[in-house]
């Protein structure tokens, strides 16, 4: 399979970066280089998102540890030491072999990010993924924040599911500068990052999010999967309190002066104190677009 499948090429040539998406798509390999490795094993955190073999549904979750819980272990693999608790509704697919995963490392304190796609193979310890496609991303729209610490005696709190949002769920997203969105296609799945000042995310329904779609590396990995495929998944983190709020629902673009991406939720669940992490405040990028 090429670098982009036909769902990315067709939003491609609709927004007239073809030429300049084929200069990026040169950057994706199926290797894990040295400064990747190292990378990897300095982060806290990974990101994973993939479809619930059971149900489709599309999740993103977070997983947490000491750095060098995720690291390399082979030219095209990644081991992870851990995963979500059993009541993360992406635990199903992270104990499955040949689960599709996408994955993203995103390090707040120098603001790089690094995402691996593959496929999963549970382990002793945890997971492994073995990749198809490796690359990085330019820092814009990362927040930066400067450090973090561990409590170790944080605990996850009770998981609250519904089938849409509270209005202390949507007051959450409306003041997150930073959210991932987890995606599938017919040849795997993939993770992303999306930030921007607080409020670049509407609630404009209990049931309902959208977001400006603000431009980046022409890719299209993303919205490309939209368009073959409207599952979507999306996570939101508070980066001092360690709650998560996953989302699960379809998701598609709406074309005009701004590209927007509409999502209707279909299930809620939110986890307190699901990650042990606490980060300091964030110092938000210069890239921000000052209206969301």
């Amino acid at each position: 399979m090429g670098v982009y499948h036909a769902g990315s090429r067709a939003v491609q040539e609709r927004v007239g970066v073809r030429q300049l998406a084929d200069h990026v798509g040169r950057s994706i390999g199926d290797g894990i280089k040295p400064v990747a490795a190292a990378f990897l094993e300095l982060q806290p955190q990974l990101v994973v998102g993939a479809a619930d073999p059971a149900t489709g549904r599309v999740w993103a979750t977070v997983v947490s540890g000491a750095p060098g819980f995720v690291r390399a272990t082979g030219p095209q693999q990644i081991s992870v030491a851990g995963g979500p608790g059993a009541a993360d509704p992406l635990a199903p697919a992270l104990s499955t072999e040949g689960t599709p995963v996408g994955t993203i490392a995103l390090d707040p304190r120098t603001r790089r990010r690094m995402r691996l796609n593959g496929r999963l193979r549970p382990t002793a310890r945890g997971f492994a993924v073995e990749a198809d496609q490796v690359f990085a991303n330019c820092p814009k729209y990362l927040q930066r924040r400067e450090t973090y610490e561990t409590l170790p005696d944080r605990r996850p709190g009770e998981t609250r599911t519904g089938g849409e949002l509270t209005a202390d769920q949507a007051e959450f997203v409306t003041r997150a500068d930073t959210f991932f969105v987890a995606t599938v296609h017919g040849g795997g799945a993939d993770a992303s990052h999306r930030g921007g000042n607080p409020g670049f995310v509407r609630v404009d329904a209990p049931g309902e999010l959208s977001w400006r779609d603000y431009p980046g590396n022409a890719m299209f990995l993303t919205l490309g999967n939209l368009a073959a495929d409207p599952r979507a998944g999306l996570l939101f983190l508070d980066w001092t309190t360690g709650t998560t709020l996953q989302l699960t629902g379809e998701a598609h673009t709406e074309y005009g002066t701004d590209r927007r991406v509409r999502f209707t939720v279909t299930e809620a669940v939110e986890t307190p104190s699901a990650i042990p992490l606490r980060w300091t405040p964030p110092e938000l990028s210069p890239a921000n677009p000052e209206h969301p």
